[in-house]
């Protein structure tokens, strides 16, 4: 696993209605501090990356369907420098993953 890279497992909560996800509380291990939300979609087939943050964490998870993750550490010093690291995510895994900053990521 890369350093810093965290996994956490999600509760799905079915009902009639539909499913209800907790995904981040404050007091969770692998939480750090609140900075911003985002929502993207990704038609099928597409690829979204390569990027990376310079300070910002990522917390990712994928609510419908599902994706390939892949994650490549790139930072200099790092003890996982040059490691891949893919998740199969969604529907029939649900995590919620922490990608650090300067880690580069993508899906499809």
């Amino acid at each position: 696993m890369i350093d810093g890279v965290k996994i956490k497992k999600l509760r799905v909560i079915p009902d009639e209605r539909g499913f209800l996800m907790e995904m981040l509380r404050s007091d969770d291990e692998i939480f750090e501090k609140f900075g911003q939300v985002y929502v993207t979609a990704g038609y099928p087939g597409v690829v979204k990356g390569w990027h990376y943050h310079r300070k910002q964490t990522d917390y990712f998870t994928v609510v419908k369907g599902m994706a390939k993750v892949v994650l490549y550490d790139g930072r200099e010093g790092s003890p996982t420098h040059g490691e891949i690291n893919e998740f199969f995510m969604g529907d029939m895994n649900q995590i919620l993953l922490k990608i650090p900053p300067l880690v580069m990521h993508g899906f499809k």
